[in-house]
Parts: structure tokens; C-alpha cells; sequence
């Protein structure tokens, strides 16, 4: 899996036994999926604090709620500068980075964290950490699939939208509709603008800023939110998932359905998942920077992800009340 992108990450690894342990709870209790967690992640990281990132991992307090049965909104909601989901092992995917042109967040354009044109000092999962000592991922958490799938092409489900909608690793059938079709890497629709950018840095569009980037209906495997409908290996009768790439959007920076506003970085005090001011000041750790969220998850051999209860949209109850490892035993036709 790690041959897909490693270019320029932060390669050094600290091993697990050097972190707190990680704690986790996905729990069904009604119609809401639960989240907790301590943000500690599961599989070795890079070094933190390291030469482009300064902050060091430190256990968080976050709780989350999604919906169990995820429904498509009438139009799709733009991610912002939020949190996208959590992943099963309870590290958030938190995609954008408040790095703007001249430092200048009203300047219209935006860094891309992957692009290469900033050293946010990245780990081998795509992740680094947030002043706030939130270790979070803008990519492929490649450490979480080898542990999930033993290295081995899978799709697999790796995390929950905060609109409640699974999330899956870069591996999906070839034809979405077809479960026997085999296993491709999916392909986002997005592409490099063709042309100069007209304010701003000025030059080529080459990528180094989210505004770089169109959806070209058709240019991949995946449409505007980086998702499809179809079977999966958990909703084998379909559902709407999305999925993590390995290039742009990596993570998805829209919602199909309805974000849970667990999700919103709010004051403290505050609902939701986030305490703290609104994002800002990047990776450095100025005034205003960026939180994130929780962390553990399932490795290969205890059972599969967890917080399974009846899959969204195809009958049988919310599933409530679990705890632990969020596995009641699957209802027939499988499900999260």
C-alpha cells in the first residue's frame, strides 16, 4: 500500500510503545453513531516534534456523533475548515491546513498541505499534529490500512463522514454497481486547471493551492465529494460512501449528506467534538491554530472495524447500546 505516495513525508518512525495508549469507543445508541476517543493513534508515527512540525502528540478529549442512518442531502455542503470524519481507529481526517498565500487568509487561495508547496512535515500516514497536540491525517493513513488489511489490496472501511456516510480506503471495485468485478485503485475527478491564475501568487496552475483544482465530470472513478453509490464489503445491498485517494481531493472536501455539528470548531463551552477559537496560524503554532481529533482502532485478527450496527437505509433498528469495540453481531446483509 505504502508505494502509492511517500514522497515527502517525514520518514522517521516512533514506535507505538513510545505513545499513550489509544482509547476508542464507537458506540449505536438510537439513531446517532458515537465517537470517543483520546486522538491517540494506533500505529507508529512520524517524529513530533520533528523539523517542519513543532508539536508534540498529546491525548485529547473528543466526543463525536454522526448520523446511523445517513441520508443524501439536495445539494452538497463545502467541508470549510473542519474536521471531514473520523477514522475507525479514532484519529480525525482533517484535510485542509490554514496555510494561505502571503499569509493572508482572505487572500482567496489556499495551500494544498500535500502539494509539496509548503513542508508541513508530514508522517508516513499523511499526518502530522496540531498545536493543540492533535494528530490528524490529510491522506491516506497508510499505517491504518496495512494494520487493517494486512498489506494486502482491500477495500476496506477506514472511518465514518461526520455526515455519517462510511469512508473507504483507496481500493474499490472496479465497477461500483459490480462486487465482482475486482479491486482497483479509484481515481478522483479532480484535476489542475489549465491557464494562469488570475490574482493572487499569479503563474501556472500547478496544484500548489486548492483553487487550482476543478471537478471534471467523468476524469475519474469518483464524483464531486470523492464518492459513489454501490455494494460494499459492510452494505453489500449499497450504500453512498466515500473514499480516500491519493490525489486530490486525498480526503473529500464535500459532504453528501448532512455534517453533524459535533464536527464545527466552536468556543469554548461550545457543542461539538472541538474546543478553542476558530483555525488559523498553521503548523508553526500561531494564534488561532487548528484543532483536531480523537484516536483507536481495529487491527487485523479482532473482528474488523468497528461500530457496526444495521446498515443505514436497509431496515432494522439503530442497532443501540453498544460499547466497547462498537461490534454487535452483524444483522444479515451486513452494515455499519
Amino acid at each position: 500500500m505504502k508505494q502509492l505516495t511517500l514522497s515527502l513525508l517525514a520518514l522517521t518512525t516512533v514506535p507505538l510503545s513510545a505513545l499513550p495508549r489509544n482509547d476508542v469507543s464507537i458506540t449505536v445508541v438510537g439513531d446517532k453513531r458515537i465517537i470517543e476517543s483520546n486522538g491517540i493513534p494506533d500505529h507508529p508515527t512520524g517524529q513530533f516534534p520533528g523539523p517542519n512540525n513543532p508539536n508534540r502528540i498529546s491525548e485529547q478529549n473528543q466526543r463525536f456523533e454522526v448520523p446511523a442512518d445517513p441520508q443524501i442531502a439536495p445539494q452538497t455542503t463545502p467541508l470549510g475548515m473542519h474536521p471531514f470524519g473520523v477514522a475507525v481507529n479514532g484519529v480525525v481526517f482533517d484535510p485542509a491546513a490554514a496555510e494561505w498565500w502571503n499569509r493572508d487568509r482572505f487572500s482567496g487561495w489556499q495551500y494544498e498541505p500535500l502539494s509539496g508547496a509548503v513542508n508541513l512535515g508530514t508522517d508516513q500516514s499523511n499526518a502530522h499534529v496540531q498545536p493543540t497536540g492533535t494528530y490528524h491525517y490529510h491522506g491516506i493513513p497508510y499505517e491504518l490500512i496495512d494494520d487493517l488489511t494486512g498489506g494486502q489490496p482491500q477495500m476496506v472501511l477506514i472511518g465514518w463522514a461526520a455526515d455519517g456516510f462510511p469512508i473507504y480506503g483507496p481500493w474499490g471495485y472496479s465497477d461500483p454497481a459490480d462486487p465482482q468485478s475486482g479491486l482497483s485503485l479509484l481515481t478522483s475527478s479532480y484535476a489542475v486547471k489549465t491557464g494562469t491564475r488570475p490574482s493572487g501568487p499569479g503563474g501556472q496552475y500547478d496544484g500548489s493551492f486548492v483553487e487550482d483544482y476543478e471537478y471534471v465530470a467523468g476524469h475519474g472513478n469518483l464524483d464531486e465529494a470523492n464518492g459513489t453509490f454501490g455494494p460494499t464489503p459492510e452494505f453489500p445491498q449499497g450504500i453512498y460512501h466515500y473514499h480516500i485517494t491519493d490525489s486530490f481531493p486525498y480526503i473529500p472536501r464535500l459532504f453528501k449528506g448532512t455534517p453533524d455539528s459535533s464536527f464545527f470548531r466552536n468556543g469554548p463551552g461550545g457543542p461539538g467534538g472541538f474546543a478553542g477559537g476558530p483555525p488559523g496560524g498553521g503548523r508553526r503554532g500561531g494564534p488561532g491554530s487548528q484543532n483536531a481529533g480523537p484516536g483507536q482502532g481495529q487491527g487485523p485478527g479482532n473482528g474488523g472495524p468497528p461500530g457496526f450496527g444495521p446498515p443505514p437505509g436497509f431496515g432494522g433498528g439503530p442497532g443501540g447500546g453498544n460499547s466497547g469495540n462498537g461490534f454487535p453481531p452483524p444483522p444479515p446483509g451486513g452494515g455499519p
